[in-house]
């Protein structure tokens, strides 16, 4: 083993360790949001996650962030706030599995904000990719529009949808965030921003849960911190291309969880989309590191 591969080992573990946590999440925030309706269940995990983000921060001593990072911290907790809403609302109305396989569309979304914000090119191969996995959305919503499946799973799709193009949003302020924060701080604050987009609504709609869903209120909660600070560590010591491919193993772990928590089953349709939508985020990939070793080597 080389150098460099024995220093990437140990940020690609607790990456996989991090989604696979916050694929166990998703399952515990789909059967709260089932016990004691979603927004009930968006507004306490954040309460929950920041109370637990506060004990840490003062119990490890972190530094209050400057106003530079802190405007990352608020910019990318709302765009999470809003991308989380979207996101649990569809696994309401969606096997998790098939929701997984259709956010994996973020990637792709991902190149075109990339050119929109921060002015990068997007080459050939990388359109033909994008092409390639709006053929494996299609894929999934075959059974849908053959009328299998009702209105409110269509919303869902929609949703799904919805909440990658913000997670592809969230992927480019990841890798800045993790440069910038600790884990716990990362953690700490998209908890605090998330609580207070959530907490607008709180008169109106905010509930007691009762005791028994408390235990899954504790565990969604420990369970994104945990996964949140993993991935917060992990991409601040390796590069976001080499690591974002570990993202489609939530796809195994939703399929895993899905069928032992709630009875779902994975449709071939969806194990076909979703293959389609990772190979062609991987050519996306590939197709820009190409084009990076392309600058570098007209630069010299």
């Amino acid at each position: 083993m080389s150098q460099d591969q024995g220093r990437f080992a140990i940020p690609f573990l607790v990456c996989c360790a991090g989604v696979a946590l916050f694929s166990v999440m998703d399952a515990a925030m789909k059967g709260l949001g089932l016990a004691i309706g979603l927004y009930n269940a968006l507004f306490w995990r954040a309460l929950t996650g920041s109370l637990l983000g506060l004990a840490l921060m003062l119990l490890t001593r972190q530094r209050w962030p400057t106003p530079a990072v802190l405007r990352i911290h608020l910019l990318r907790g709302t765009v999470v706030a809003f991308m989380a809403g979207l996101f649990f609302w569809a696994i309401l109305r969606l096997p998790l599995a098939e929701a997984i396989a259709l956010s994996f569309i973020a990637p792709l979304i991902a190149l075109y904000l990339a050119a929109l914000l921060l002015k990068e090119q997007v080459g050939r191969r990388a359109i033909g990719a994008s092409l390639l996995g709006l053929v494996g959305v299609g894929v999934i919503l075959s059974d849908k529009v053959q009328g299998r499946y009702e209105t409110d799973a269509l919303l869902g799709v929609l949703a799904v949808l919805g909440s990658a193009v913000l997670f592809a949003w969230n992927l480019i302020i990841q890798r800045q965030q993790a440069q910038v924060a600790s884990p716990i701080e990362v953690a700490f604050f998209q908890h605090l921003v998330m609580l207070g987009v959530f907490a607008t609504g709180a008169p109106w709609l905010a509930i007691l849960p009762p005791l028994k869903a408390v235990p899954l209120v504790l565990l969604a909660a420990t369970l994104a911190f945990t996964s949140l600070a993993a991935l917060a560590w992990a991409y601040a010591r390796a590069e976001a291309q080499r690591l974002i491919p570990v993202e489609y193993s939530a796809f195994i772990w939703a399929a895993i969880v899905g069928w032992l928590a709630f009875g779902e089953h994975v449709t071939l349709s969806t194990m076909a989309g979703a293959l389609l939508i990772v190979v062609a985020c991987l050519i996306a990939a590939r197709s820009k590191r190409a084009d990076l070793a392309h600058v570098e080597a007209s630069a010299a």
